[in-house]
C-alpha cells in the first residue's frame, strides 16, 4: 500500500526539521514543508494535494483552522494530525473529534515528539485507506492583472442558491455565491481564485459588484411582487473599514430597499480575534436592519460568551456535520447546535444537505431551515427567475390540494 503524502506546517524551523526527519525515517518519500499558511497553500497547489497535514494548532501565527478550511474547500487535503502542546481539556476535546475543519482527524501528538507515536498515528491513514485527492490539473493562482481584468469586464458573477423551510418546502431566502465566468477556463469556483482576490486586496471591489448584481435582481423580483432575503458572504477583515458599510447603506438607499432585505454571513474562524472596529461595524449592520449569520459554525472555537456579545441572529451549521447525520456524534452536534440557537433566540440554517437521508435526518431532529445540493444547486441569475416561477407555481399547486 502506498505511503501517505504529507505536508508539515510548522513555523518553528527546528521543530519542522525534526518532523521531516522523523517522516524520512518512517520511509515516507512525498513530504512537503512550509513555515506559514500562504507557503503551505502554494505547496499544495504545486504538488496537487496531500493526504495528511501535520500542524500545530496552538501556534497563533499560523491560523491553522483557516488554512485547513481553505485547503479542504479546495480539495487539497484529506486528513489532519496535530503536533501541539495543548491544555488537558482541549486535548481531551480534540481526541473525541472525528473531523476538524471538515477533514478527517487522525489525532494529537504530544511534545516531545516520539517516532513510535508518529508511526501509529499515520498508520491510521494507511489502514483507513483515505480516498485519493480528486483534483483538476493544478493551476497557478491567477495574477493580480488577471483579476483586475476580470473585474473590469464584469466576469465575477453572483450565482444564487435557495434556502428552504424544511418542513414545508417554502423558500426561506437566497444566498449569493461568487463565480468567475472566465472566458477561457469556464466557470471557476471560489477555491480557484478567492485566495488571490484576498491577497491582492481586491475583495471589496468584487463584493461591490456582486451586491449591485443582487440588488438589481431583487428590483426585477419586486416588480413581480416577489420579496426575498438575499445573503452575501463577507470576510471579517472587510468590516475593519467603515467605507464598505457606508457603501452598503448607500446601495440600499439607491435601490429603495430596507436593510432587512440583506443578510451577511461571516465565517466563524474570522471572528476569533475581534477588534473594537469590527464589533462596532457588526452592530451598525444590525442597526441598519441587516441580519448577521455565523457561517461554517462548528469548525472554529466560538465561545458562548462570544456568541452572547456579538449581534448575530443566525447560526449556519457546517455541512460536515450532516453528511453522517445518522451517526450519534453528528446527531449530537446538530441537536446541541439547534438547542444553542434557540436559547440565544437565533435561527439555525443547516448547510450541505446533499442527500434525502441527510434531509430526513435533520428534519427529524427539529431543524427548520436548510440548504444544499439535494434541495437546489447554485444557479446563475438568469436561471433563478424561471426557477422561482416554477417553485411558486408548485407551492400553489400543493396548497390547492392540501
Amino acid at each position: 500500500m502506498a505511503h501517505p503524502r504529507v505536508l508539515v506546517l510548522e513555523s518553528q524551523r527546528f521543530q519542522r526539521s525534526v518532523l521531516v526527519k522523523m517522516l524520512d525515517r518512517l520511509g515516507l518519500q512525498e513530504v512537503r514543508q512550509a513555515s506559514n499558511a500562504k507557503q503551505a497553500m502554494a505547496q499544495l497547489h504545486a504538488c496537487g494535494g496531500v493526504d495528511v497535514v501535520l500542524c500545530d494548532l496552538a501556534d497563533r501565527s499560523l491560523d491553522c483552522l483557516e488554512f485547513l478550511r481553505c485547503a479542504r474547500q479546495a480539495g487539497l487535503v484529506q486528513a489532519v494530525a496535530l503536533c501541539s502542546e495543548l491544555r488537558p481539556e482541549l486535548r481531551r476535546a480534540l481526541a473525541q473529534m472525528r473531523s476538524l475543519s471538515g477533514l478527517q482527524m487522525l489525532g494529537v501528538l504530544s511534545q516531545p515528539l516520539q517516532l513510535r507515536a508518529l508511526r501509529h498515528l499515520l498508520h491510521r491513514s494507511w489502514r483507513r485507506r483515505l480516498p485519493p485527492v480528486r483534483l483538476p490539473v493544478p493551476r497557478a493562482l491567477p495574477s493580480e492583472q488577471e483579476i483586475h481584468q476580470g473585474l473590469a469586464l464584469g466576469e465575477f458573477r453572483a450565482w444564487y442558491q435557495p434556502k428552504f423551510m424544511l418542513g414545508t418546502g417554502q423558500l426561506a431566502g437566497v444566498e449569493a455565491l461568487v463565480r468567475w465566468e472566465h472566458p477561457t477556463r469556464g466557470v471557476l469556483l471560489p477555491a480557484q481564485f478567492l485566495a488571490a482576490v484576498l491577497a491582492y486586496d481586491l475583495i471589496d471591489p468584487m463584493f461591490k459588484q456582486l451586491l449591485e448584481q443582487g440588488l438589481n435582481l431583487l428590483g426585477m423580483l419586486r416588480r413581480q411582487q416577489i420579496q426575498l432575503e438575499l445573503a452575501f458572504n463577507l470576510h471579517a477583515s472587510q468590516l475593519l473599514d467603515d467605507q464598505l458599510l457606508l457603501h452598503i447603506q448607500q446601495a440600499l438607499l439607491r435601490h429603495g430597499f430596507p436593510g432587512t432585505t440583506l443578510l451577511f454571513e461571516l465565517a466563524e474562524n474570522g471572528l476569533l480575534d475581534l477588534s473594537p472596529r469590527l464589533q462596532e461595524n457588526l452592530l451598525r449592520l444590525r442597526l441598519l436592519g441587516c441580519s448577521l449569520s455565523i457561517d461554517d459554525f462548528g469548525t472554529g472555537f466560538s465561545s458562548l460568551k462570544l456568541l452572547c456579545q456579538l449581534p448575530f441572529n443566525q447560526l449556519k451549521l457546517d455541512g460536515a456535520f450532516v453528511r453522517h447525520v445518522d451517526e450519534p456524534h453528528s446527531r449530537a452536534m446538530v441537536a446541541s447546535t439547534l438547542a444553542l440557537a434557540r436559547s440565544l433566540d437565533m435561527s439555525l440554517v443547516i448547510e450541505g444537505i446533499g442527500t434525502q437521508r441527510s434531509h430526513e435526518g435533520v428534519l427529524a431532529l427539529g431543524c427548520e431551515i436548510g440548504q444544499g445540493f439535494y434541495l437546489a444547486r447554485p444557479m446563475a441569475g438568469y436561471r433563478l427567475l424561471p426557477w422561482l416561477e416554477a417553485h411558486f407555481a408548485s407551492q400553489r399547486t400543493q396548497s390547492d390540494f392540501s
